[in-house]
């Protein structure tokens, strides 16, 4: 625990000299609605770390520019919607370009991930990104020593709040396949993420790799606390599971919205696909990706679902691996 503490104020120390750039500590992925927004919090909660929100709509911008960020780029970003969840100054920002020459994407974030820790006073600086569950190889061959940390949930759990959710149509339903069968789409789209992350997360090793299942957590927070901390080399404070406490959304930029909804605890019972699931949906879905739920220890509902479910499932399939290759 003493030498712990020690690495926290060497740390500290080099963040307050070296603020301009840093490299990211850790990312957070794993397929939407499984729990990465309570990862999250109960990571940024930890005195040492902090979290960066989602930056999607960063790294997307700069795929299309050939990987330069440029004065004009950095002027949009600015005026994008989700840029006040960072806050960080605008000034700020833009003089992270310093003498405004196009700088490489991996150098400017740098920069963004060292503004964003000193602005919250923390060492360590990390970023939540659900859809960097798929670009596992690329950011370790930009950051060799950044850690992944993995959250998986029981797909079904996950369909449960796919179906309810205000943005399946232009995530999950841009593909063809949703609208004859969401479920089955919702099941292999899942499949998909979680396989990809696994698969690219064991290549790095138990050293920058974590899977955490949501289940575990919601079980047992302090347990599974205690197990990251580990995985990232700091202590363990008990902050991390209250990270609720007095927490209102007026502290987020999104606050307009919902000025008086107060964050959530750790909390059980979110989804139950048992009682919240029809039959005919739970055999669709076990059908298309049963077996990834029995690799996870995910116990299956249905253990010989009907010929016509296997049928619908190896159809679907074809469509969809089709057109996520296109």
């Amino acid at each position: 625990m003493m030498e712990q503490r020690a690495q926290m104020s060497r740390r500290m120390a080099k963040q307050t000299t070296d603020y301009h750039g840093c490299d990211p500590y850790l990312f957070i992925v794993g397929c939407a609605r499984s729990g990465t927004t309570l990862v999250h919090r109960i990571v940024d909660a930890h005195p040492e770390i902090a979290i960066s929100p989602e930056m999607h709509w960063i790294t997307r911008e700069f795929e299309s520019r050939n990987g330069l960020v440029a004065s004009e780029l950095v002027s949009e970003l600015t005026g994008h919607k989700r840029f006040a969840q960072f806050e960080i100054p605008r000034e700020q920002f833009v003089a992270l370009l310093g003498s405004g020459e196009a700088l490489p994407y991996p150098t400017f974030l740098n920069r963004v991930f060292g503004l964003y820790g000193k602005i919250k006073n923390k060492p360590l600086v990390g970023n939540k990104t659900p859809a960097f569950v798929r670009s596992i190889p690329t950011f370790h061959s930009l950051w060799p020593d950044a850690k992944f940390v993995h959250i998986i949930r029981d797909g079904r759990d996950v369909c449960i709040s796919i179906l309810n959710w205000k943005k399946a149509d232009r995530i999950v339903g841009r593909y063809a396949s949703w609208e004859e069968d969401p479920v089955s789409t919702t099941a292999l789209w899942w499949e998909r993420k979680v396989r990809k992350g696994r698969e690219d997360g064991a290549a790095l090793g138990p050293g920058l790799y974590h899977e955490m299942h949501y289940e575990d957590l919601i079980d047992d927070p302090q347990r599974e606390c205690k197990r990251l901390c580990a995985f990232l080399g700091v202590p363990y404070d008990d902050v991390m599971i209250r990270f609720a406490e007095g927490k209102t959304r007026t502290d987020l930029p999104s606050a307009r919205k919902t000025p008086k909804k107060a964050w959530l605890p750790i909390t059980s019972g979110m989804r139950n696909w048992r009682t919240e699931m029809p039959a005919t949906d739970i055999q669709r879905f076990e059908a298309a990706a049963g077996n990834l739920l029995e690799e996870l220890g995910y116990e299956r509902a249905v253990f010989n679902p009907s010929s016509e479910a296997l049928e619908q499932a190896a159809r679907i399939r074809e469509a969809f691996t089709r057109e996520a290759l296109a």
